[in-house]
């Protein structure tokens, strides 16, 4: 028989001393981490998610009067923090100097948010699938035989939209110029990718068109997710916006993968006439085929990426520059006399032979206008946040720590106001203030203009972006006067991955000649 006594007497002392040592280790664990935390210090917190939430509807607006008081603050969770900054020495510390520490990792917030829409692509990705896809796409975008089709294909197409423009005019009071732009650029960049002709503008290609508008559904639905608490439970559920999302990204699969299979078909058939001959493959999905990347996924990502880059961001800008424009007519007319300049046209030239005038040399000398699109994208950045998550704790240089699982964003569209890094006129448009005393274009630091990023991430289509947004403004700004349709009417943009014009941009057209007061009629 067990004697409970003599147990007793066995296990209430170890009972005791097993207390005794929990509650000594909770001390040291309570004291060591009370220790932690005050040798750490955390960004002020500037707002609540419900707060952001409220302000959707104008959140980059929001977080640039939360970045007046705050070069950097953040908005705290359950489990770890947003931290948003506009400190320019914060954004080289997290894009170049300690950049390994600091991406898209997959299983953390950022990739988790836009993986439906742009997959394992070039800007979701980190680690060796990024470091394959930059390298391949870095030397493939060097290249002067992508360089020198992408200009060929940026003037046919601006031809095309500047002739829809003339024609289009003639019926209408006023154009979209948004809706044309977005067309335009994704003529361009399916040209350029797939060596497809999209027709996107004659409007003429159904299929086409159900991809773009699934694809900015897609878009606006991708970047509502930052805002919705939600979204995962709607997506598992398949509900709502994440029901929306789904159905449009399945169309937009559809639509990809059929182009892509039948480039590979092309590609693979030898008795096909219009294969590319060895040395003269100028689009990027051909050139990517021919370094045996044949996985449809890998380079269904690829052309989503590239698209998201080369579409909505080259649109979306020029359509702020040419709204920009149009407040400001003076710089309309001041464009207008460098295209005359440079081209050396005359007045009653055709739209043809200024397209044969715009060649790498023109475009060089075209200082203006090149200061002209680095304002509007300071004032409206193509993509108005960026986010990378934290890896590990770190201590970035303004001495406030971050922790692993963190997500820390910079703010391109709130820092292009920032008086402090732009002057007191920082909310004006001035395209001088990129001009040295001798007229010509100076750059500025990559961690002050942010717009294409910086560091071993910037853009890599910065130069092709440029290069298009110059040949369409030289068309159709040294072809036409563009006059807004309703001065009184607010301009407001689009709470979305990408910065759009709400609800378009409307402009009347008028064709420049030497008569005036036709143009001003």
């Amino acid at each position: 028989m067990i004697d409970l006594n003599e147990v007793s007497s066995f296990f209430i002392p170890l009972t005791a001393a097993a207390l005794a040592l929990i509650s000594a280790i909770f001390i040291v664990r309570f004291h060591v981490t009370k220790s932690s935390q005050k040798t750490k210090k955390y960004h002020p917190i500037g707002s609540s998610h419900l707060s952001a939430g409220l302000n959707y509807y104008r959140l980059f607006d929001f977080m640039t009067d939360l970045s007046r008081k705050y070069k950097t603050f953040r908005l705290p969770s359950f489990s770890s923090s947003e931290i948003f900054t506009t400190d320019p020495t914060v954004v080289e510390y997290i894009l170049k100097t300690n950049f390994p520490n600091y991406g898209k990792l997959q299983g953390f917030f950022q990739y988790n948010i836009l993986t439906d829409l742009l997959g394992g692509g070039i800007f979701v990705v980190d680690g060796e699938k990024w470091k394959h896809q930059r390298k391949v796409s870095s030397y493939e975008f060097s290249t002067k035989i992508l360089r020198d089709f992408s200009s060929v294909v940026f003037k046919t197409t601006a031809v095309k939209l500047a002739r829809i423009v003339s024609e289009a005019s003639a019926s209408n009071p006023s154009l979209d110029m948004q809706n044309l732009f977005m067309k335009a650029t994704l003529d361009s960049v399916f040209k350029v990718i797939l060596g497809i002709d999209l027709d996107g503008l004659s409007g003429t290609y159904e299929e086409g068109a159900r991809f773009t508008d699934a694809f900015d559904k897609a878009n606006a639905i991708t970047s509502f997710r930052y805002a919705d608490f939600f979204w995962k439970i709607k997506r598992f559920l398949n509900i709502g916006s994440e029901a929306e999302l789904r159905k449009n990204i399945k169309v937009i699969d559809e639509f990809v993968y059929k182009l892509i299979k039948s480039k590979i078909e092309q590609f693979n058939d030898p008795h096909d006439d219009l294969k590319p001959q060895s040395g003269k493959k100028e689009d990027i999905l051909s050139r990517f085929l021919d370094l045996k990347e044949t996985d449809p996924k890998y380079l269904r990502d690829i052309v989503l990426n590239f698209v998201i880059a080369g579409k909505d961001t080259t649109a979306t800008t020029i359509s702020w520059f040419f709204y920009l424009l149009c407040k400001h007519p003076d710089r309309q007319e001041k464009i207008a006399k460098e295209i005359t300049e440079a081209t050396q046209v005359s007045s009653n030239s055709s739209i043809e032979e200024l397209a044969a005038k715009i060649n790498e040399e023109t475009l060089d000398k075209m200082h203006y206008l090149h200061a002209a699109l680095s304002e509007t994208l300071r004032l409206y950045p193509a993509v108005p946040v960026d986010g990378k998550s934290v890896f590990s704790d770190d201590t970035l240089p303004d001495g406030f720590s971050v922790n692993k699982g963190d997500m820390i964003a910079y703010i391109p569209y709130a820092m292009g106001r920032m008086k402090a890094l732009w002057g007191n006129d920082a909310e004006e448009f001035r395209p001088e203030r990129w001009l040295n005393k001798n007229g010509n274009f100076q750059p500025k630091s990559p961690f002050i203009f942010t717009a294409f990023q910086g560091g071993p991430r910037i853009c890599l289509g910065k130069d092709f972006a440029y290069r298009q947004m110059k040949i369409f403004s030289m068309i159709l700004l040294g072809s036409y006067k563009f006059k807004l349709n309703d001065e009184s009417k607010p301009v407001k943009y689009k709470t979305a991955l990408t910065l759009h014009i709400e609800g378009g941009l409307h402009l009347r057209v008028f064709p420049r000649s030497r008569n005036e007061a036709t143009v001003k009629a």
